[in-house]
């Protein structure tokens, strides 16, 4: 219903627009606070990298931030990770992941970033704590943020919004009418503009000299019990589920790859998966096939014909350079 609401044709937002107005009245005013410096701002002794979005949902900040890890890595540099760690719930915050962090700890995103780049990953609601902590732990050159492009108490050196090609900004209204966290002229002040997917939209024309496009590439299946690696072509009569916020991308990407699908299922985001749950959807002669921050919550349960699909983000050599350029800035008055 929501995503209806905020990207189709459902003309009922204007019910909730007073709601809005009042979510805009207070996330402009506490930006101003921050910016005229009533609201104080942690500055870390590295630089930070927030990589966010202007609208609710998922656009691909995470694939986003193990691309980012990966690059700048191979350049030489010494990365961490801070999250809020939504959907978790630890004992104590700041929580530094280990191997045996759950998501239920730490969060769907936190779990597989770390399980995929082996970087270090802290969480807290106060991200200034993660940092902390992280720096207290680790020797650092740079700290990415997954989210918080409005956690204005942590100050930033470098803004990258991730922007979903085709859904845009929908209607371009504040939360609750629209999915807007900030409005659309945001933009005009951070530093990169990814978008996900679709280049042929105005932003390319808008903000020539820092928007990049990103696409999304799937890697082979991988078995969840036994890490086996297979082309999606040799998986058969695939039970495709996700638990993301826009579930429809997962399939549409199964149809062009020519997977073979047989049906689908949809979940909410940050689904809490359980056997039981899962069980049914696919026989023992069928595939269970499911997105990578799917699968780092149903290891511990998974059955032998349970499969993810991992995606890598690819990014212009040019936005690379370009973060890169930014970073080399940054260090040198600092060291």
């Amino acid at each position: 219903m929501i995503e209806k609401l905020w990207y189709g044709k459902n003309h009922l937002f204007w019910l909730l627009l007073p709601f809005s107005w009042l979510y805009g009245l207070i996330a402009s005013s506490r930006r101003k606070l921050y910016q005229c410096g009533i609201l104080k701002s942690w500055r870390s002794p590295v630089p930070i990298v927030v990589i966010g979005n202007l609208s609710a949902g998922g656009n691909g900040k995470t694939p986003l931030v193990i691309s980012l890890i990966e690059v700048l890595t191979a350049r030489g540099m010494r990365v961490g990770v801070v999250s809020r760690g939504y959907g978790g719930k630890a004992d104590v915050y700041p929580l530094l992941l280990n191997d045996n962090t759950t998501t239920k700890q730490a969060g769907d995103e936190p779990v597989l970033i770390y399980q995929r780049t082996k970087v270090p990953v802290a969480v807290a609601p106060n991200r200034c704590q993660a940092v902390q902590l992280l720096l207290n732990q680790h020797k650092l050159d740079v700290i990415l943020t997954d989210d918080g492009l409005q956690h204005y108490a942590l100050a930033r050196d470098v803004e990258v919004v991730v922007v979903d090609g085709k859904r845009l900004f929908g209607n371009g209204w504040w939360i609750p009418a629209g999915p807007m966290r900030e409005r659309a002229n945001r933009l005009e002040s951070v530093d990169l503009i990814i978008i996900n997917g679709d280049s042929t939209n105005n932003l390319v024309k808008q903000y020539p000299n820092k928007t990049y496009t990103m696409q999304l590439t799937p890697l082979y299946a991988v078995n969840l019990l036994t890490q086996e690696k297979r082309e999606l072509t040799s998986l058969h009569n695939i039970c495709a589920i996700a638990g993301i916020s826009n579930p429809q991308r997962f399939f549409t990407m199964l149809t062009t790859l020519k997977a073979d699908v047989v049906k689908t299922t949809s979940f909410a985001d940050h689904q809490k998966f359980t056997s039981t749950l899962l069980t049914n959807i696919a026989s023992n002669e069928q595939t269970l096939l499911m997105t990578e921050k799917d699968a780092v919550k149903c290891r511990q349960f998974a059955l032998p014909n349970w499969w993810y699909l991992p995606i890598d983000a690819v990014l212009p050599s040019a936005a690379v350079d370009q973060v890169c350029s930014l970073l080399t800035n940054i260090k040198s008055p600092r060291e």
